[in-house]
């Protein structure tokens, strides 16, 4: 028999063990890109089946689900949040790097069928979920300080106000404030597209959009309306020492009544063929010029 190989014809070294230890810093570096949003996370058809069979559970009006490593770790780690229980893998629980003995909730673990039956099974969760309480509210006068706020005219797209989160607490953005109705509330798929953003900027939901304009008015912003046809340039429209930019819904743009109410319309610029951006593109691009103007 070789020196080299163990009774059964099986080499002496198994590269098992480094093969999965490979594989789960490839796993750990993937995820890591598709919650930073460098690549896409792949399609629902392509990541479960059953989809069509699955119903979701009620939920409480004061209960949400969160998931996916970063959501959740970023709201293990917000002391505004209030948690009420973590379900997570053996496997997840290593990849969170975080204690649950010490964490203060109670936690389970489940397999990632249990967490599949809460979501559904198009759910990316990574093996995580945490049940918490919705963020405490906040009011338009706590915002008086910040120079810069985003207001958002009835965007319903949860992903597009996920991105849009994160574009704004890259640019250290006061809050974002949306309408009551024809707006995400707080759940599961915002917060998972917002990836870890939702707990760090105040979401502001107002029952009149106009109302809470005037109010924004009188805390001292000038308030720009984002059109694309709008008669100058946005660069060339800021005005004052702070400022609150509108963005309208991803069809329909600005109703009337907003772009009655705000100080000023303005539009991007774009000397290309294309001449509109998703609305979660223009935020990006308006606080970066609105961070500009405000640094001068």
């Amino acid at each position: 028999m070789s020196k080299d190989k163990k009774p059964g014809g099986k080499a002496a070294t198994d590269p098992s063990a480094k093969d999965t230890h490979y594989a789960t810093l490839r796993r750990a570096h993937r995820d890591a890109k598709r919650e930073r949003g460098e690549i896409p996370t792949p399609q629902p058809q392509k990541r479960r089946r059953g989809a069509e069979d699955w119903k979701p559970p009620a939920l409480a009006p004061d209960q949400v689900h969160l998931y996916g490593l970063h959501t959740v770790r970023a709201a293990l780690d917000n002391p505004e949040r209030k948690k009420i229980k973590l379900f997570v893998t053996q496997n997840a629980l290593a990849r969170l790097e975080v204690d649950a003995e010490t964490l203060g909730i109670p936690f389970e673990i489940v397999s990632p069928q249990d967490i599949d039956k809460v979501l559904g099974p198009e759910a990316i969760h990574q093996g995580v979920m945490l049940e918490t309480r919705p963020l405490p509210v906040r009011r338009l006068e706590a915002l008086k300080d910040s120079p810069l706020l985003l207001v958002l005219d009835q965007v319903t797209d949860p992903h597009n106000v996920g991105a849009i989160m994160r574009s704004a607490v890259a640019f250290n953005c006061g809050a974002v404030i949306t309408t009551q109705r024809h707006s995400p509330t707080e759940s599961g798929v915002l917060a998972k597209s917002a990836s870890g953003a939702l707990e760090l900027i105040p979401y502001i939901q107002v029952t009149n959009l106009a109302d809470a304009l005037g109010e924004l008015h009188k805390l001292g912003f000038s308030t720009i309306g984002l059109d694309s046809e709008g008669p100058a340039a946005l660069e060339g429209t800021f005005s004052g020492k702070k400022v609150a930019l509108v963005l309208g819904s991803e069809g329909k743009g600005l109703r009337q009544k907003t772009r009655e109410t705000v100080n000023a319309l303005a539009r991007l610029d774009m000397p290309g063929a294309i001449k509109s951006l998703n609305v979660s593109n223009a935020a990006a691009i308006a606080l970066y010029a609105a961070r500009l103007y405000l640094k001068a």
